[in-house]
């Protein structure tokens, strides 16, 4: 017989499997999985997916109770490995989170399920707070793209959000795996933004993404310029090879208005001795870009050299130049 109400509520609740891909993810993996363990709606099961970690990420996993699959690290691929992970998962839920996603509280589980009790919601991702060591461009970027008020998006508001309509980020997510299933998973091979084209397949097929503000994690990350370029750089490569979404881009401009809003925090805390870092940061960012929708027309070898995932583009060399990886 269940002892208390709280008993009887979670026996309600779906369950869960945590889906993190790994590559060499250090010391504070550990304290990550128990975090996740003792959430207050406690994880069905933690699928580890680790791409031949040589810091004993592996181990560490198994020590702490996750299911561990690998694959070589030359056959990682952002969605595909997901994927792989998503077909042997056996919870109603699937969470995806990256080893660097900390949650903040005990909380953070269950509030990103909870938007998925209403069907027409197909996603929902959390809220990214920055890490204590996070300059300052990184926490207003961080303000901006994740804040304090919960909201859901649908197709309704493509006119006014464009490609922001369809943001979702695995960084934390969660969607049903009958409806992860049925809408064919993550596109395959893929070099950035399966989380995005995964949510605009459901946002044009009538459902919603909801951001879950409570569901917390701490994540952050204080990019170099030739890091933010790579980044930006395989942006435009992703973004140029899916034609079908790219049409939503020029609605919105949230970039613009990212690094407006950087400007304006900036000059009010009398911090002006960033806008020069703004500035190289946003240049890099931008001619990153720029040069990934112009992939085709580069070298191969160059396009391995400005891409932060240098390993995927054997996988994205054997499909015809510039078709789309879904639509």
């Amino acid at each position: 017989m269940p002892t208390n109400v709280q008993e009887i509520v979670h026996r309600t609740l779906p369950t869960v499997s945590v889906i993190i891909p790994t590559y060499n993810a250090g010391p504070g993996f550990r304290a990550m999985l128990q975090a996740l363990w003792n959430q207050s709606l406690r994880p069905h099961e933690i699928i580890v997916i680790d791409s031949t970690s040589r810091d004993g990420t592996a181990t560490v996993a198994e020590t702490e109770g996750a299911r561990v699959l690998t694959v070589d690290q030359r056959d990682f691929d952002h969605g595909g490995t997901r994927n792989l992970a998503a077909r042997a998962a056996t919870g109603e839920i699937l969470v995806f989170m990256t080893q660097d996603a900390e949650p903040a509280d005990g909380g953070l589980l269950e509030a990103l399920v909870r938007p998925l009790a209403d069907e027409r919601v197909a996603c929902s991702y959390g809220r990214q707070l920055p890490r204590a060591d996070a300059n300052v461009l990184e926490q207003l970027s961080r303000s901006f793209n994740y804040p304090a008020e919960p909201s859901r998006k649908g197709k309704a508001d493509i006119d006014q959000l464009g490609i922001k309509a369809f943001f979702c980020s695995n960084v934390c997510s969660a969607m049903r795996r009958e409806l992860f299933k049925d809408m064919g998973g993550f596109a395959e091979p893929v070099i950035f933004n399966e989380d995005l084209f995964f949510a605009a397949q459901c946002v044009l097929a009538g459902y919603e993404i909801a951001y879950a503000a409570d569901a917390r994690v701490v994540h952050s990350h204080n990019y170099s310029l030739k890091q933010q370029f790579k980044r930006f750089f395989d942006n435009g490569v992703s973004m140029r090879r899916n034609e079908w979404i790219y049409q939503y881009s020029s609605v919105n401009k949230a970039g613009s208005r990212l690094v407006g809003t950087q400007l304006k925090e900036l000059h009010r805390g009398r911090k002006w001795h960033w806008v020069p870092v703004l500035i190289a940061e946003s240049g890099a960012k931008y001619l990153g870009y720029q040069l990934g929708k112009r992939y085709n027309r580069l070298p191969a070898s160059w396009c391995e050299r400005f891409s932060m995932h240098r390993k995927i583009w054997d996988k994205l060399q054997t499909m015809d130049t510039g078709v789309t990886e879904r639509g």
